[in-house]
């Protein structure tokens, strides 16, 4: 088994699921500020 090198591990996998994750939370919280104030509207 290799020595652990500090820096040396590749995560381009990791970032592209963090990106994928950031773009779908932003959707989600889009869509449900959209639902809320819809929702607030057609109460009024």
């Amino acid at each position: 088994m290799a020595e652990h090198q500090h820096g040396k591990m590749d995560i381009s996998e990791h970032e592209k699921t963090f990106a994928g994750f950031i773009r779908w939370s932003i959707w989600v919280a889009a869509v449900s500020i959209g639902i809320l104030i819809f929702a607030a509207l057609v109460n009024g």
